[in-house]
């Protein structure tokens, strides 16, 4: 906690002091590297959040559910003991990733859509907006009531909604997806279709957890959808660096969009100013 109750007198406490000192030391610091370090506008830090909560969030929750996975397994058989809770810990950090991989794939597509131009050069105007909006709400609803349903009807539908409003939201203009054609090489290379393609096994496993652990049959079903999972995590990480190194910084853009990339040639720049003598 960030502060404590007051001494008589009203009087912070030192632990109070010291909190507050160095939360507004970082605060300055970051200030500072954003707006004076960084040649990156906001516009730029927006572009990269989803690949930082990547990072920082679901990769690493990864490794978590995959090594309780392997434990899991191993007391179910009895090859190898482990903490009789790693079963629960396993289907409870379980919801998370899957709740956090569709959370981040939904922060990219928001970015995507309201970066791309000027508010006021929106295409489709404000209706358009108005209804990517309400698109926006019923699918983040939908999550939510697809984690506290209880129902199996529900939980399907939710979770059917949910990857409905996904899909809905990258089908928009603004969303790059490299192709659209599954008989096109360039569609398996999208970083777009994977990562909704984990969005849909996320939201089954979410859906059936509770299936998943009473029926044989759908735990395995389970184990090969997210084996499956696992490998497109994998084409994520490559394929989203990839469209990182072709990302240009907002300043660049006008420049490296005037390019022919095709014929892997630029405009020529416009010469420099003389530099004077004295």
């Amino acid at each position: 906690m960030l502060h404590q109750r007051p001494l008589d007198g009203g009087v912070p406490t030192v632990k109070t002091w010291l909190c507050c000192g160095v939360f507004s030391y970082a605060m300055a610091t970051l200030r500072l590297f954003v707006g004076l370090v960084s040649p990156m506008a906001l516009v730029d830090w927006l572009w990269i959040l989803h690949p930082v909560l990547a990072v920082v969030l679901i990769y690493p929750l990864i490794g978590i559910v995959i090594r309780l996975a392997m434990q899991t397994r191993s007391r179910r058989l009895k090859t190898a003991k482990s903490p009789p809770t790693v079963g629960r810990d396993h289907s409870d950090l379980g919801r998370w990733l899957a709740a956090g991989v569709v959370g981040v794939v939904i922060v990219a597509l928001i970015v995507a859509i309201a970066t791309h131009a000027p508010l006021d050069q929106f295409q489709g105007g404000f209706t358009r907006a108005f209804t990517l909006l309400l698109v926006l709400i019923g699918t983040l609803l939908s999550l939510g009531a697809l984690w506290i349903a209880k129902a199996p009807g529900l939980r399907l539908a939710f979770a059917l909604i949910t990857w409905a409003g996904v899909l809905g939201l990258g089908a928009q203009p603004e969303v790059w997806r490299l192709s659209d054609d599954p008989f096109s090489p360039a569609f398996w290379q999208s970083h777009y279709w994977s990562g909704v393609a984990v969005v849909g096994l996320m939201l089954f496993s979410l859906g059936a957890r509770p299936e998943i652990l009473r029926d044989l049959r759908l735990r395995r079903l389970h184990v090969t959808a997210n084996v499956l999972a696992a490998l497109l995590f994998v084409v994520q990480g490559v394929t989203g660096t990839r469209d990182l190194l072709e990302i240009p910084l907002s300043w660049q853009k006008p420049t490296i969009y005037g390019c022919n990339f095709e014929a892997r040639s630029c405009p020529p720049f416009a010469p420099l100013p003389p530099v004077s003598t004295p």
